[in-house]
Order: structure tokens, then sequence, then C-alpha cells
């Protein structure tokens, strides 16, 4: 099975596509596993995307785009895959679908409130590296695990939070009409949508998500 995970910043994707992909034995593929790992076996698209990381500029949608043909031309992407981090735009999911389709598209829906309470919440420890969210903590200064100070990461402030979100809703919500059959790109008529409530307990939307597999 061939899966592509849609969401906004905190939907909790990462978890989600983690225990999925175990459950169904296929690879969770992320954006940023996927870079780190070209760059490391200095693969050919790896060397080239890592000129422009290293000048500080943003990687070309064509590179990336051949990062991800890479990684899907992998031997254990052979019995299917789960993507989460790409496509972000309706232009790299029509490249995407070139390349090999993904048959099903699951949104983790959560409304905005939701995800700006879990990020500006969410709490780091300098020194296990340990995260938490403060609604768990006694003390939201001191690490439960091994004492050390508690920080909120910049990209975790409300400021910071409030613009991802604006660029999830410009760039990436069109996907849902893409993936829907109803998007004005779309290459085939077909609904891949599969819609999941993501305001709960993480075991009760990987059980949803199951369930819409099903």
């Amino acid at each position: 099975m061939k899966l592509l995970f849609l969401g906004p910043p905190g939907a909790g994707k990462g978890t989600q596509a983690a225990g999925v992909s175990a459950h169904l034995k296929v690879p969770h593929i992320s954006t940023g596993d996927m870079f780190r790992s070209a760059i490391k076996n200095a693969t050919p698209v790896g060397l080239e995307a890592k000129k422009y990381l290293d000048a500080g500029e943003l990687v070309p949608d064509s590179v990336v785009i051949d990062m991800v043909r890479e990684r899907l031309s992998m031997p254990d992407c052979a019995n299917g895959y789960l993507l989460d981090g790409f496509p972000r735009t309706v232009e790299q999911a029509i490249a995407l679908d070139e390349i090999d389709a993904p048959d099903i598209v699951v949104d983790i829906e959560v409304p905005d409130e939701r995800l700006l309470s879990r990020l500006t919440g969410r709490r780091v420890c300098g020194k296990c590296q340990g995260t938490f969210h403060i609604s768990q903590l006694k003390d939201e200064h001191a690490c439960p695990l091994c004492g050390g100070a508690l920080s909120q990461r910049n990209d975790d402030k409300p400021e910071t939070i409030s613009t991802r979100l604006r660029a999830y809703h410009e760039q990436t919500e069109p996907l849902i009409g893409y993936y829907s059959g109803l998007g004005k790109l779309r290459r085939v008529e077909v609904n891949r949508l599969r819609t999941v409530d993501g305001d709960s307990r993480p075991e009760e939307v990987f059980k949803g998500i199951l369930a819409t597999l099903e």
C-alpha cells in the first residue's frame, strides 16, 4: 500500500506515520530523514541538495523531486511506502503521481486553536532532549525525567506557529482538493482522500487511521 499523510504542523503526522508504517510493514519516509540519508550516503541527488543547504538556500523543487524518485526506487519500497512531509504543493503532488502515485491520502484534521495549544505548550529538556507538554508537568521549568532545565523552542512560539499555520493553509491545504478529485490540476478523477479526526488521544487517532484504511 502506498500512503501519504497530510495535516498541519502539530497534527501528529510523524507519530502516527511511525505507528502505521510499522503496522503495515512499509517504510516511513519523511522529508527530513530522506534529506539526511541522501546526504549521508553521498548520492548524486544528496550532493546536489547539500550544495544549496550549505549555501543557506532553499533546495529547488526539481532536486527534491529527484530525491523522492531516488528514495521510492529503493528495494524497501517495493511493497509500498508512507510519505510524510512531501508533497507540500499541488505541483509536487503532480510530480509524485508521475513517479509513483499514492493509493490513499490520509488528512489528519485538527482545529487551529488546538494546534496552537499543543505547540505553544511544548517544552524541551536541554539535558536529555525529552519533549513534554506543560499540561503534563508539575514544574514547567524542570524535566520530570532528569531534572534538566526545560525551555520553549523558537519555532514553538505563538507568532512562529501562526506563520507556519498560515503557510500550511495557503500552500499545502490545496492538496486536499487535488487528492479528493476536485482540484483544478487533477490528473486522475478519483477520490484518494480519507479524513481522520486528529483532535483526540494518539491511540484513538491511530485506531481511526487503521479503520479508514480498512
